[in-house]
């Protein structure tokens, strides 16, 4: 069994021009798939989309039943300004359309911001003929043939064979009692010390904005270097032995684990700006599904979590399903539930699986997220990125709504 659905390697990606993704890329795509994504448009009530490069525009749009590209603006259509660089990363699903957006790299010029959003599916299925998701496409299953009892939470003495189904058909798991109340004291107590000592413009830590306006830090970035408690506990094999639960090569990565680093979050009250309380979007939301999906993201509760104290949601199923990656999608007829945890416990979900945290109301929550990535597939190379850069990169999300808002500012 494999969660591994990429399609794409990273040594294949290249600089494209806009004249050769109009002129080449995009009718060869329409070849293979113009009614695929002609089928998802329409299910999806979208309208046609202008696509404007370096002062040169062309319109998608579905004729007869099949997509189609036309010369110029449209009056009819949603219609966003980007350049070469950011059309090239969207063709080649390197950055989804909010990813562009949450970095300054797209304008709405005409239409809704939700219609932007919303192509994220067509054109997976334009470029990578993944069908855009339709009600009752999915469906959940045990190994006897019935339906999945989602509702179900496994202990490591469980059979490792039926969480690997589990997880293959719900997308997450819920594991109960892995690690000590006084492994988590420990952690916790490291997380304080780290909040602490966090500065809003250090480049390792995000921040978010009270009612009255204080801003706090929420999230420490590379908190593995901070905690030693948390160091011990990511090479036990109580944790480790995930790596293997898929049947995939979980390889590559840290000491050959493919493991990703860890960080640690706070959920507290009265969040009202910033990223704490993350809305419904999945981890290749900003882009690079065909080239890492399916990873593995591990919660440690280091307290517990419940409806009270902003539980994790998720929508089993939906690593199975070409929806858009920001927001839950009106047409989705996957329902959402939540992962109610006690300290110790760990929550699992596949990087393409839609979920959210759930603001706390009555007391806040502590966790440390971690996990495992695919190793490369043959023959692959990945770009040698500064580890500076890349943490750059990281801190920046911090400030994301405030891109979000400019891409999305409507014009006359």
């Amino acid at each position: 069994m494999s969660i591994d659905c990429r399609t794409r390697r990273h040594c294949d990606r290249k600089p494209l021009h806009r004249d050769e993704i109009f002129d080449s890329l995009i009718p060869h795509a329409l070849s293979r798939n113009a009614e695929l994504a002609a089928r998802g448009l329409l299910y999806k009530k979208l309208p046609p989309l202008t696509l404007s490069a370096d002062g040169r525009s062309v319109t998608l749009r579905e004729r007869r039943g099949a997509l189609r590209i036309e010369a110029g603006a449209a009056s009819d259509a949603a219609a966003v300004n980007l350049d070469s660089d950011a059309l090239s990363d969207l063709v080649q699903d390197w950055a989804t359309t909010m990813g562009l957006a949450m970095t300054s790299r797209v304008k709405m010029t005409q239409g809704s911001f939700e219609h932007w959003i919303g192509w994220e599916p067509v054109f997976r299925a334009l470029f990578d003929g993944r069908p855009v998701h339709e009600a009752g496409a999915i469906t959940l299953v045990d190994r006897r043939g019935g339906a999945l009892d989602l509702s179900r939470s496994f202990t490591l003495d469980d059979d490792h064979d039926e969480i690997s189904h589990f997880l293959h058909q719900a997308g997450f798991l819920h594991l109960r009692g892995v690690f000590t109340e006084a492994e988590m004291a420990a952690v916790s107590a490291d997380l304080d010390a780290a909040l602490a000592r966090a500065r809003p413009d250090d480049g390792a830590s995000w921040w978010a904005g009270d009612s009255k306006g204080v801003q706090q830090a929420v999230r420490v970035l590379f908190f593995h270097e901070q905690s030693a408690a948390l160091a011990d506990l990511l090479k036990d094999d109580r944790l480790g032995w995930l790596s293997r639960v898929t049947g995939d090569n979980f390889d590559g990565g840290s000491e050959g684990t493919g493991w990703m680093g860890a960080e640690g979050l706070i959920k507290p009250l009265d969040i009202k700006t910033g990223l704490s309380d993350l809305p419904w979007h999945k981890d290749c939301g900003q882009g690079r599904h065909s080239y890492y999906c399916n990873s593995l993201t591990i919660g440690i509760s280091v307290t517990g979590a419940d409806e009270r104290s902003g539980a994790l949601g998720v929508v089993p199923g939906s690593h199975r399903a070409n929806v858009q990656t920001a927001g839950k999608d009106e047409s989705l007829d996957l329902p959402s539930m939540k992962l109610v945890t006690h300290t110790g416990d760990l929550t699992v979900h596949c990087s393409d699986t839609l979920h959210r945290a759930y603001p706390p109301i009555e007391r806040p929550r502590k966790v440390v997220y971690t996990g495992f990535r695919q190793a490369l597939l043959a023959g692959d190379v990945l770009d040698e990125v500064p580890v500076e850069k890349q943490r750059a990169q990281r801190a920046q999300l911090t400030n994301v709504q405030e891109r979000i808002a400019g891409a999305a500012a409507e014009t006359r």
